[in-house]
């Protein structure tokens, strides 16, 4: 604990909140959403307010704010931008947890922080649990596989999830908002046949993240949900729960998007640790 901050210096009214970095992203507004709902004080701070890749901002933030625990809900975000954006992706991606993960070590601070299942190659047929060996196959997926590593040797007692693609009715920025929007348009659809994974459904994650936060559970956990699909099987089953057809969905080979950045033919997480989030149907029936 910093020689500075003691807690019987607090008034006793004074609550110290939960710290939340990367406020205007989808991840930090949903947290703080959430946190609203379960009555928890919370502070989300934009980038502005917080660069998690700057020391002396993040000492800062720490020393305004007194937390009791840190979020990382802030990071780079454009797999296939980062091709050609090395130097930024690593700063944000990787150089920022660090920075606050050595922050919060030396506050003796729990940290959750977030990672990808693009820190892996999708050569293995099974599902990828916790323990199974990452092979990134892209900067992005560089850029969190050092996060994990640079995070866990500066505070071995942080919470790192891995999730995988996020989906919601929160925002209009991922696949299954924009596969309905085609839809109920009358527009095709064009999604890879060929990839699969388990999608995170984000009210899920963060309700759980956050339990396993307030549980005091550390290091490396997966959450997505329990089954796995194709980007087109999510297309057509987001279609068929909001009631429209799902022809508008066209199949396609992932290489006929031309990507810069290569992705794992399957990278479904799973986990050795529980199952802990449901069905894509059970999220895909709440969220619409």
């Amino acid at each position: 604990m910093r020689p500075d901050f003691v807690l019987e210096h607090l008034p006793e009214a004074e609550i110290r909140p939960l710290l939340i970095a990367g406020a205007h992203g989808t991840l930090g507004r949903a947290f703080s959403s959430i946190c609203h709902t379960r009555g928890l004080v919370a502070v989300a701070l934009g980038r502005a307010e917080l660069d998690i890749a700057d020391p002396k901002s993040v000492a800062r933030a720490f020393d305004q704010h007194r937390p009791w625990a840190v979020v990382n809900a802030a990071g780079y975000v454009r797999v296939d931008d980062a091709e050609n954006d090395v130097e930024r992706c690593f700063r944000e991606n990787a150089t920022g947890p660090a920075v606050l993960a050595a922050a919060c070590a030396q506050w003796e601070l729990p940290l959750l922080t977030f990672s990808s299942d693009l820190v892996f190659d999708g050569e293995q047929e099974e599902p990828y649990t916790e323990s199974a060996t990452p092979n990134p196959l892209n900067v992005y997926g560089r850029s969190k596989l050092a996060a994990e590593q640079l995070v866990l040797a500066t505070c071995p007692a942080a919470l790192v999830v891995r999730t995988s693609a996020f989906f919601s009715g929160w925002d209009q920025y991922n696949f299954v908002h924009q596969a309905l929007q085609a839809g109920r348009a009358g527009q095709p659809f064009e999604a890879a046949e060929d990839v699969r994974m388990a999608p995170t459904y984000v009210p899920d994650l963060v309700n759980t993240a956050l339990d396993l936060l307030l549980d005091g559970a550390q290091g490396i956990w997966h959450l997505a949900c329990q089954d796995s699909c194709t980007w087109a099987d999510l297309a057509r089953a987001a279609a068929r729960r909001a009631g429209i057809s799902d022809e508008f969905v066209v199949p396609r080979r992932m290489v006929d998007f031309g990507l810069p950045a290569a992705r794992p033919r399957q990278s479904v997480l799973a986990s050795e640790k529980g199952m802990l989030q449901p069905s894509i149907e059970d999220a895909l029936g709440r969220m619409l």
